[in-house]
């Protein structure tokens, strides 16, 4: 119970963050829309699909942290046989942070209006996370020849059920930065419009690479000291 709590904590500050920082870099005076929807009018000052991401990552962020829990709870028991973190895993993680960073790049170079750069950005991100969903199918593949199967084990059901629904997570991001990517190489976006969508496009890829580093640590035996901690302070 404290680790859901400490995790939805800080999934909450992070949310919160992020969408003040949406409000405090926002241009209001620059804004085209109805009238209605002028500053001082009690409209909402963030666009709908800002806040709809944002009820998102909290939903998702809860679903993981949940199975966080369960994981957490699951190897105090006797018959809990943690799996072998291989190497390529590491590598998965680059390509990750990779594909987050690249993103980045291309919020900034749009926001400097430095389109062809922002172009460069999202194919780099788009290119880094499809290497890194390859990556995961293929550790998949060398966990199944070596015999660690799905119910062979209760680590082994919870390693493939968190990788299974970070990468799902991750494809439907790569949907929408693909559908995103098609306009921008179409001119049917505006640059306000780019930006915004290059935007949350990069916060979804820092939070999913938030959520595969707690998942790594969690492999790696790194938070079982800290979920002891978690324990003590809210038992």
């Amino acid at each position: 119970m404290g680790s859901i709590l400490l995790f939805l904590t800080l999934v909450a500050i992070v949310v919160a963050w992020w969408l003040v920082r949406q409000r405090l870099t926002s241009k209001p005076w620059l804004e085209e829309g109805p009238l209605g929807e002028a500053p001082g009018t009690g409209a909402s000052p963030l666009p709908a699909a800002t806040i709809g991401l944002g009820v998102f990552l909290v939903i998702v962020g809860t679903l993981f942290s949940l199975l966080i829990s369960a994981y957490s709870m699951r190897m105090a028991m006797t018959d809990w046989r943690s799996l072998p973190v291989p190497n390529s895993l590491w590598f998965n993680t680059g390509l990750l942070i990779a594909s987050s960073v690249a993103l980045q790049l291309a919020h900034s170079a749009v926001k400097r209006g430095r389109m062809e750069d922002m172009k460069l950005g999202l194919l780099a991100g788009a290119g880094f996370a499809l290497m890194f969903l390859a990556g995961q199918i293929l550790v998949w593949r060398q966990f199944n020849a070596a015999g660690y199967f799905v119910a062979g084990n209760p680590a082994n059901a919870f390693f493939y059920l968190l990788v299974a629904l970070h990468a799902l997570h991750l494809s439907g991001g790569l949907v929408a930065l693909g559908r995103s990517a098609s306009r921008v190489w179409r001119g049917t976006y505006r640059r306000d419009s780019v930006r915004r969508s290059v935007g949350l496009c990069a916060a979804y890829w820092h939070f999913l690479l938030l959520i595969w580093l707690v998942v790594m640590a969690l492999l790696m035996g790194w938070a079982d000291a800290f979920i002891e901690l978690c324990g003590r302070l809210f038992s």
